[in-house]
């Protein structure tokens, strides 16, 4: 696939994004012209892109679509639920056949094609076979019996072109009758009203029988456009002064077709001309006198705009030049943005990422052995160098970073769909889409996520008539968030529906074996068995969920991110699901910390504060913070650390989703630029450790996973949490 075609592929699909997002909001507000436009200016894009790297199939498919959407448009069919349900699969449909392009396949596959059809048929007989709505303000038909009727006073006006002509004096010596060609203006419509003036008119003693000194102010109805009208006057053109203006009720429909038109850089009166507001022949005009003004211009009088100049000339309203400029403006205005933009291929910036990487081991290992050498100049160098190596590690991890915002969008056409396929009304509510996070993040976040959406779109929300009898609203809410908190992103998916049952849980892990009869749990330990694998409450198993797969695919999913989910509900007011994720996968800023002989590294935007351990806390693993009782726990402990302990051991307080403890270690060594490295297949279900990282000594250490171990803190009768199976 050649450079042109993969730039069209990844346009058009951005296209279909656009389109797809604006489809769904037109479902709920039919009238927004706006929108409408956005829908057509997308379909004409691709359209016109397939055009250009001649892919036959994409235009044809897409050239009926866009048929609909003109028709769509200009009100002659009106938007229905059925219509934008065709029109979205008509949009996946799009995307399948940029899959065949990308491919390389030279036509879609027959079913990909039988497909297309089915689609095409049902825009043909539903929208497309003449039966819609016919416009209200349809113009009259034209007369045929070629007579020019003459307004006289008081007639009432419709709107209607206006026809500003004046003949020259050579027209009759020339051989033409100015009378023939009203009659032939009659054929594309009516004249509705007709001035004859003779301003032009010399006294009789001056008066030439053969000059023409006749004017006319025409009022004409007739659905041809401008080019048409001009074209009846060819013959005279050089012979007489003509300004054709469109109907008041026109200038709407011409603003609209400036907004539809593609985003490409155009003169003002390119613009004008493309949507038949302007003739090229009033454009040369124009052009000529813009010319002549320019020429004549001086340092004090600068020559007037084109558009001005084609308003003075009666040949414009103001409103399209002002339509046009904006147009301008706008087509300026993105491509400036998409000069500061340039595509890269992800795995050009993974191998960056690291190089980056790699560029931070040997920093620190430079750092190392200038501070063993006692040399000052050589300290300063590197610790300059170190400053430079963290600058350029943070901006190449700003590279990577992207809004969650377009995962967030895809959601939107999940809930349509889902929600209709159930019988239920639901609005989607998305918050925090500007937040940033790690591309990789992002790409493997989208289906522990559409596992969340389903399931409380099938099991969390109520049909209309439960949920009208428990005193809600018949319409359900599905809420999206994201926000960053403590160095981590917190990913919020959140219904109003039922609550999860607590009782029914319950007995569903009795009945397998989960919890021994007669155990107690609390409510926290009841919810968080919908994630073992296999689990299930639903009474039948649907194309949906009912299978018990979905839920330990969605915290193994998070977990391998070095992330964890929780859930809270509250009966009858809903279930909310709440994901941490670190926000980078790659390098981070960490603390050093030492026990035994081995290197710990804490993260650092988790770390609050580090305190000398007071003797009188012994072996009670809480000691007394300012009055705040803080949990810790010692990593010789933890590890089975062997070695004497030492005198004087240290507490780093760290803190992760609203909770603190702490983290008694043997020595502080500092902070620390961290470089993580995934831990083998062997560790994956090990709690506690997030990850590995090399020293500038060549050594491996441990990166602590704080949440877990705040958890471990916190819950002293689980000694052997951190070896359990997550």
């Amino acid at each position: 696939m050649d450079e042109i075609t993969t730039v069209f592929v990844t346009e058009s699909r951005e296209q279909l994004a656009a389109m797809e997002a604006a489809l769904l909001e037109l479902e709920n507000s039919p009238g927004d012209s706006d929108t409408l436009n956005a829908i057509f200016r997308s379909a004409h894009t691709i359209k016109g892109g397939a055009g250009v790297v001649e892919c036959d199939f994409i235009v044809a498919f897409t050239h009926v679509v866009e048929n609909a959407l003109d028709k769509l448009r200009n009100g002659e069919i009106a938007v229905d639920g059925d219509l934008v349900a065709v029109l979205l699969a008509c949009s996946d449909h799009i995307n399948a056949l940029l899959d065949v392009l990308e491919s390389g396949m030279p036509a879609p596959a027959a079913d990909l094609q039988a497909d297309g059809n089915a689609l095409l048929d049902r825009l043909q007989r539903g929208w497309l076979s003449g039966e819609g709505k016919q416009s209200d303000d349809s113009t009259p038909p034209a007369t045929s019996d070629g007579t020019v009727e003459s307004s006289g006073g008081g007639v009432v006006e419709t709107d209607c072109w206006h026809i500003s002509l004046r003949f020259g004096q050579d027209v009759l010596r020339q051989g033409m009758d100015p009378l023939s060609f009203l009659r032939y203006l009659t054929s594309l419509g009516t004249i509705v009203r007709l001035e004859t003036l003779a301003d032009a008119m010399p006294a009789a003693d001056d008066m030439d029988p053969e000059a023409c000194y006749l004017g006319f102010e025409i009022h004409f109805a007739s659905s041809a456009d401008k080019a048409a009208i001009e074209r009846v006057f060819d013959f005279v053109r050089d012979e007489c002064t003509l300004h054709i203006l469109p109907p008041r009720s026109r200038l709407a429909d011409y603003v609209a077709l400036i907004k539809a038109l593609p985003e490409d850089p155009m003169r003002l009166g390119e613009i004008l001309v493309r949507v038949g507001a302007l003739t090229q022949a009033e454009l040369d005009v124009g052009l000529a006198a813009q010319q002549a003004t320019e020429a004549a211009a001086t340092e004090e009088t600068a020559a007037p705009p084109l558009g001005e100049i084609l308003v003075e000339q009666q040949v414009v309203q103001p409103e399209l030049v002002e339509a046009a400029v904006v147009k301008q403006k706008q087509v300026g205005e993105k491509k400036a943005a998409e000069a500061r933009l340039i595509r890269i291929q992800a795995d050009k910036l993974d191998a960056l990422i690291d190089l980056v990487g790699e560029l931070v081991i040997a920093g620190a290992g430079v750092n190392l052995l200038a501070a063993r050498s006692g040399l000052a100049e050589l300290t300063e160098a590197t610790s300059v160098m170190s400053r430079l190596v963290e600058s350029i590690r943070d901006s190449a991890l700003q590279l990577r970073m992207v809004q969650i915002g377009e995962t967030f969008n895809r959601f939107n056409r999940v809930v349509r769909d889902v929600s209709k396929e159930l019988g239920k009304d639901i609005e989607l509510v998305v918050s925090g889409a500007e937040t940033e996070l790690d591309k990789s993040v992002v790409e493997k976040i989208g289906d522990p996520l559409m596992h969340l959406v389903r399931n409380a779109i099938d099991h969390g929300i109520e049909p209309a008539e439960a949920r009208a009898a428990a005193g809600k609203p018949e319409r359900g809410r599905l809420s999206l968030n994201a926000c960053h908190d403590s160095g981590s992103i917190v990913i919020e998916v959140a219904d109003d529906g039922g609550g999860l049952n607590r009782e029914k849980i319950a007995r569903k892990a009795m009945e397998r074996g989960l919890v021994p009869a007669g155990h107690t749990l609390s409510d926290q330990e009841v919810y968080n068995l919908i994630f073992e694998p296999g689990f299930s409450t639903a009474d039948k198993v649907s194309n949906l969920s009912g299978r018990g797969v979905g839920m330990d695919v969605v915290k193994r999913n998070i977990q391998s991110l070095r992330g964890r989910v929780e859930v809270d509900s509250q009966p009858g007011e809903g279930t909310r699901f709440t994901i941490r994720l670190p926000l980078t996968l790659a390098i981070i800023d960490g603390f050093l910390v030492g026990a035994g002989s081995a290197g710990y590294v804490v993260p650092l935007d988790m770390v609050v504060e580090c305190l000398e351990l007071p003797p009188q806390a012994g072996d009670s693993h809480y000691l007394n913070l300012r009055g705040e009782v803080l949990p810790f726990i010692r990593l010789r402990d933890l590890f089975e650390i062997r070695g004497e302990q030492p005198v004087r051991e240290n507490v780093v307080v760290v803190k992760a989703a609203g909770q603190k403890a702490g983290i008694v270690v043997d020595e502080l060594l500092g902070e620390f630029q961290t470089v993580i490295k995934p831990l083998g297949h062997l560790f994956r279900n090990l709690r506690g450790i997030g990850g590995s990282t090399i020293l500038g000594s060549g050594e491996v250490a441990l990166i602590l996973d704080v949440q877990a171990l705040i958890h471990l803190a916190a819950h002293r009768d689980e000694p052997n949490a951190i070896l359990n199976r997550s």
